[in-house]
C-alpha cells in the first residue's frame, strides 16, 4: 500500500508540474509576473496584501487569486481595496492550491491587461511547498509571534522560497524573538533567500516590499 500511495503522489506531482509549466509559459508570453505567497495561519498575509493593493493598485494592474479552505473571507477583504479581479478559490478542505486550480482561475483574468498576479495560498507551511503554481517565485511570510525557528521546522518551504517577509515587526519590543537567529536559520537552508521586514499594521517596511514588486514588474 505504501508503494502504491507513493506512485499516485508522484503522478499527481508530475501532472501538477506539467500544468504549472504551461502557466509559466503563458504568463511569460503576456509579460505577467506572479508570486505565490505562502505562510502559516495568522502571519498577517492578508493584511499585507491589503496594504500592497492600497499602495500599488492605482499604479499596476494587479489580479489576486485568494485560496482558502472553506470561506471567501480573505477574497472579500481584498476586494475592498481594488476594483480589479480578486478570484477566490475554496479548496473544500485541501491544504494547498494546485496548478489546476490556478489555471482555472486564470480563465477569468485578462492577462493582456495584467501586470502582476499575487496568489494568496492556503495558510500552511507544509503542503504548499511541494506544489509549483507557475509562479515566478514563492514568498514565505512569517511573523515575530511565531518563533524564530520556523525555518528549521519547515525547511522545505524556506528552501523553495526565493523571498521571505518577516511580518509584525511592530511587536518586537513585546515578544522574545531573535531576528538575527531567524535569518541565520533561513540562510542555513537557503543561502540565497532575500528578506523583507514589515509591519502590515503600521506600514513599516511595506514601501520597500512594494518597491520590490514594482521593480520586478517594470524591470
Amino acid at each position: 500500500m505504501t508503494v502504491r500511495r507513493v506512485e499516485i503522489e508522484e503522478r499527481v506531482l508530475k501532472r501538477n508540474e506539467a500544468i504549472a509549466a504551461g502557466i509559466r509559459d503563458r504568463l511569460a508570453a503576456d509579460g505577467v509576473v506572479a508570486y505565490n505567497l505562502v505562510s502559516s495561519p495568522g502571519s498577517g498575509k492578508t493584511l499585507l496584501l491589503e496594504r500592497t493593493l492600497e499602495r500599488l493598485g492605482g499604479e499596476l494592474e494587479i489580479a489576486v487569486i485568494a485560496g482558502d479552505v472553506q470561506t471567501e473571507n480573505d477574497a472579500e477583504r481584498l476586494a475592498n481595496h481594488t476594483e480589479k479581479l480578486v478570484q477566490a478559490v475554496v479548496t473544500g478542505g485541501g491544504c494547498h492550491l494546485d496548478a489546476r486550480q490556478v489555471e482555472a482561475a486564470l480563465a477569468r483574468i485578462d492577462l493582456a491587461l495584467t501586470d502582476l498576479i499575487l496568489i494568496e495560498n492556503v495558510g500552511n507551511l507544509v503542503c504548499p511547498a511541494g506544489f509549483d503554481l507557475g509562479e515566478a517565485a514563492k514568498v514565505v511570510i512569517f511573523s515575530v509571534t511565531e518563533g524564530e525557528d520556523k525555518p528549521a521546522k519547515y525547511p522545505q518551504m524556506f528552501r523553495r522560497s526565493r523571498y521571505a517577509v518577516l511580518n509584525k515587526i511592530d511587536l518586537l519590543p513585546h515578544v522574545t524573538f531573535d531576528v538575527d537567529r531567524a535569518i541565520a536559520m533561513a540562510k542555513e537552508v537557503n543561502p540565497e533567500i532575500r528578506f523583507f521586514h514589515t509591519s502590515a499594521l503600521t506600514g513599516e517596511g511595506v514601501d520597500e516590499w512594494c518597491d520590490f514588486l514594482r521593480s520586478t514588474v517594470k524591470g
